[in-house]
């Protein structure tokens, strides 16, 4: 059964600091935010969940499977600084969209910081080779999934920074275009 809760209600919103800081003070960002991986400190989770993050890694990159994208629920959001896509048909628009940009994108590493009943957070590093600039940048995240009660992703979240979103004004705007019209470029199956 699909959920009916309303989607801002679905919004997570992670403490990067409390899931993130290292315990070496010196280690920490200026923001006390640590979003570099460390593959050996993730926490064990069940299969379910650890399948949850290999599709949508695989998705970062550049799966762009109808499999890996059904790990979503039909009415899901994708939230980043750059899009916001309120299904996902509109979401398997930015993963069907790395292909066509990147030469290649990879994920280098991740470390689960939480697994609670609905919700899942973890940090990442991209690597990211676009292909007319022909060099590659590693980006740190930290990517919180909050699930329904089939383990569905009902909303995605991934922060660059230890700040959240406000989801008003021209950056929001900005993003919803970005998530409304990406799927004419990138054309993903119409069945998603």
């Amino acid at each position: 059964m699909p959920s009916t809760v309303p989607q801002s209600e679905h919004e997570p919103h992670p403490d990067p600091q409390a899931l993130t800081s290292n315990p070496d003070p010196s280690q920490n960002a200026p923001t006390d935010v640590d979003y570099t991986p460390h593959p050996e400190s993730s926490i064990q989770v069940p299969p379910e969940r650890e399948a949850i993050v290999k599709a949508i890694t695989d998705l970062y990159s550049g799966s762009a499977s109808k499999e890996d994208v059904e790990v979503y629920a039909e009415k899901a959001v994708y939230d980043d600084p750059w899009s916001f896509c309120d299904t996902r048909y509109k979401i398997a628009g930015q993963w069907y969209g790395i292909p066509k940009i990147f030469t290649a994108s990879r994920t280098l590493a991740t470390e689960i910081v939480l697994s609670s009943p609905d919700t899942l957070s973890w940090k990442q590093t991209q690597e990211y080779t676009p292909k007319l600039l022909h060099y590659s940048k590693a980006v740190n995240s930290l990517v919180t999934c909050t699930l329904d009660a089939e383990g569905k992703v009902v909303y995605h979240k991934e922060q660059w920074n230890h700040k959240d979103y406000s989801h008003e004004g021209l950056g929001k705007v900005m993003k919803t275009l970005n998530g409304d019209y990406l799927t004419g470029v990138t054309r993903p199956p119409k069945d998603l």
